[in-house]
């Protein structure tokens, strides 16, 4: 019988194969991967791989992607945000919908809704009475923006018919439900008011 004698066996070429492995993963995933998708999204979406960015008179005025509150009763308002519609710390409040500060939070919006607008409470949409999950949904639903249109149409002075007629020219019908961007639906607004 023959004893067997166990060599020592080099792992060096295992080393160097996982360094090289590596090296080429952090360089195909780290740098090659994130440039070629950018380079991609950009050629086939180019305003969308820019942020949205809408412009006045050739200054940005916000993002068609992130909400921004308004304050003059000449303007729609956005759904509630619960981070500020501050984009760096988007989230929704996290709470839920048992929960007493929901509730409160949407009371209190509700009860401010229908003083602000003059409307039976069961006529205003809960989307205007919660946050969304990211705190910066830009669009609302034409029946939100309907409920806002006679105030925005009084604050501007225009015939409440014109103001819901844009509304219909502004909604974005594709998949999921009918909604209304409501930078964009100001802006129009604010276009056709320099328009006259």
């Amino acid at each position: 019988m023959s004893s067997l004698v166990q060599r020592p066996v080099s792992t060096a070429p295992t080393l160097a194969l996982s360094a090289r492995f590596t090296l080429v993963a952090i360089l195909g995933a780290g740098l090659l991967w994130p440039l070629a998708t950018t380079a991609l999204a950009g050629a086939l979406f180019p305003e969308e791989a820019r942020g949205s960015v809408l412009l006045r008179d050739g200054v940005a005025v916000g993002s068609a992607l992130i909400a921004q509150p308004t304050v003059s009763p000449g303007y729609f308002s956005p759904r509630p945000s619960a981070a500020g519609y501050d984009p760096r710390a988007a989230a929704g409040s996290n709470l839920a919908a048992t929960s007493p500060a929901l509730r409160e939070a949407a009371q209190a919006r509700l009860s401010a809704l229908v003083a602000r607008e003059g409307v039976d409470p069961g006529a205003v949409p809960a989307e205007l009475l919660l946050a969304s999950g990211s705190g910066l949904d830009p669009h609302i639903s034409p029946a939100a923006a309907r409920l806002q249109a006679p105030r925005v149409a009084q604050a501007r002075g225009l015939p409440v018919e014109a103001v819901l007629t844009l509304i219909d020219e502004q909604t974005e019908l594709g998949l999921g439900p009918a909604r209304v961007n409501v930078l964009l639906l100001n802006l129009t607004l604010d276009a056709q008011a320099a328009a006259r």
